[in-house]
């Protein structure tokens, strides 16, 4: 066996890398989404497209180059030999070509998460290919209707999700997730009336993954709820949002904040129409009304400007001021009144409560 991978590698190294990829058309992928040659471009458009957001020109190139040969090696005689070598002899033949250690080491790493608990690619080319490769597998599949079911996975669609969840939070990559996807579709043959629910259920489908995962690592399903209920963009905000509610859950205020949150959400659901979160401080005429609303422009500019520079844990603590007017708001004050515009302003003051308490998470998952 030594002797003939011996004969392999010598036979391997007589062809460079990119004189093989004319051969990649010969390899199936799936009847549907053409052969691994397809596949290879559309995965080195996806790569060199996130590569262009988050990096510079030098990057991009060393990216274009590392996804364009990360299969390449399928071809190799080593590897028709010994598949369980795939990515691996990428690497010592790319080393041996003299390449950029980073490209070399991206062809091998691009697998990586391979399952659960193994380690991410080692560096930002493996991690853009790697994340490229595997929302081409996601989103093409799913755009052609082959989604897990029960316990069937026969594309491991679940491991996929999860190492894309894994590398956009640990390395806190600043990719809008709903664009990410939307992007990844482009290449793809979809009509453009199915594009926005293949979108909404491939992030259904990583969001429940990301759940089972966050209560897998120590979160308890109230604070995971709180945060993916909001289906927050940046993934990679998501622990420093979760950390911010354990943080607030710990006020003595926020049991009853959370309470509140939660009767406001309902009274706002059964109002027809869309409640704006606008009010008239001249049809304020309830002591408890007027307090509530300059609490209200108190709080709201310094838990907004926390929020948008991403101290989470301070914009939700900012919050525990309210809590003694929002309980005499309630105690004293009667929303669904017989004056129109008395009713409509109390509402727009309850949609202005709502929207500055659920910017971080939805508090109303906290309440017991």
């Amino acid at each position: 066996r030594l002797a003939d991978a011996k004969f392999f590698f010598d036979q391997d190294r007589k062809r460079t890398l990119e004189s093989r990829l004319s051969s990649l058309d010969k390899v199936v992928y799936h009847n549907k989404l053409g052969n691994q040659a397809q596949r290879n471009l559309r995965v080195v458009k996806i790569a060199t497209h996130i590569a262009s957001q988050i990096g510079d020109n030098t990057l991009s190139q060393k990216v274009n180059l590392a996804a364009g040969l990360s299969k390449v090696d399928l071809l190799t005689d080593m590897v028709g030999e010994f598949p369980e070598l795939q990515g691996i002899m990428g690497r010592y033949y790319a080393q041996h070509e003299g390449m950029d250690n980073e490209v070399a080491y991206a062809i091998e790493d691009h697998y990586k998460p391979r399952f659960a608990g193994d380690e991410l690619p080692r560096n930002k080319v493996g991690i853009i290919v790697a994340l490229a490769d595997k929302l081409e597998t996601l989103v093409g599949l799913f755009s052609i209707g082959e989604k897990p079911t029960g316990d069937k996975d026969p594309f491991g669609l679940r491991r996929q999700a999860l190492g894309i969840i894994r590398m956009l939070i640990e390395c806190r990559l600043p990719l809008p997730f709903s664009d990410l996807i939307h992007d990844v579709l482009k290449q793809f043959d979809t009509d453009t009336g199915s594009q926005v629910a293949i979108v909404q259920s491939v992030k259904e489908f990583c969001f429940d993954r990301l759940s089972v995962n966050l209560r897998e690592q120590g979160a308890s399903p109230q604070e995971v709820d709180a945060v993916l209920s909001l289906h927050p963009e940046l993934l990679s905000e998501i622990p420093q949002r979760l950390t911010a509610v354990r943080t607030f859950s710990t006020l003595a205020e926020a049991p009853a904040l959370a309470a509140a949150n939660k009767r406001v959400g309902n009274i706002l659901k059964k109002v027809e129409g869309e409640v704006s979160a606008e009010v008239n401080a001249n049809l304020l005429q309830e002591p408890a009304e007027i307090a509530l609303n300059k609490a209200l422009t108190e709080v709201k500019p310094e838990a907004d400007i926390l929020f948008e520079s991403a101290d989470y844990a301070a914009s939700l603590q900012a919050l525990a001021a309210l809590k003694a007017p929002v309980d005499d708001f309630f105690d004293n004050v009667m929303v669904n009144t017989d004056d129109p515009a008395l009713k409509a302003n109390r509402l727009g003051l309850l949609a202005t409560l709502h929207q500055t308490m659920n910017r971080v998470a939805d508090l109303s998952k906290l309440a017991s």
